[in-house]
Parts: C-alpha cells; sequence; structure tokens
C-alpha cells in the first residue's frame, strides 16, 4: 500500500515494551514479593494439611489435592499483596 507507514504498536522491528508498574522503590517491591512467596507457602500448606488431617477424607495426597492447594497458594498471595498494596498506597 503506497504511502502508508506502520504504526509504533504494530511495527515488527521495535521491541515490546513492559506492562507499566507502578514505581516503587526496590526495597518495597523486595518486601512485597517476600510478602508474596510467605503468603502462597502458608497457603499451599494450609490447604495441603486440610486435605492430609481433615477427618472424613481419605489420607491420601492425590494430584487433584495438590492442585486445589496449588491454587489456594495463588489465590492467597494475591489476596495479601492486593491488601498490602492498597494499605502501602493509602499510607502515602
Amino acid at each position: 500500500m503506497c504511502g502508508e507507514s506502520a504504526s509504533a504498536t504494530t511495527s515488527p522491528s521495535e521491541p515490546h515494551a513492559p506492562p507499566e508498574t507502578s514505581p516503587q522503590d526496590p526495597v518495597q517491591e523486595a518486601k512485597h514479593r517476600r510478602a508474596g512467596i510467605i503468603a502462597f507457602a502458608i497457603g499451599a500448606a494450609a490447604s495441603l494439611a486440610f486435605f492430609a488431617f481433615f477427618p472424613g477424607l481419605p489420607h491420601v495426597i492425590d494430584w487433584g489435592a495438590t492442585l486445589v492447594s496449588l491454587l489456594v497458594g495463588a489465590l492467597t498471595r494475591w489476596a495479601w499483596l492486593a491488601r498490602t498494596r492498597r494499605k502501602y498506597a493509602s499510607a502515602e
């Protein structure tokens, strides 16, 4: 097509920019990352403990229990990070 130029967003020669993130200091970002890891571990461990020790359930950790525990851990991480980021943003 004569006279048409490719837009900057569709140009294959330009690298894709990472998504915009809120500017935070590296120390605070490291604290959020550490808190997320801890929240994930606590959520996953609590869910696995539920499947392992709750009366009435078979005391076998199968793939279903493992996947549910990973999902619970991810949900716990997301909830904790959302809470701490909101708390941090309101403090500023």
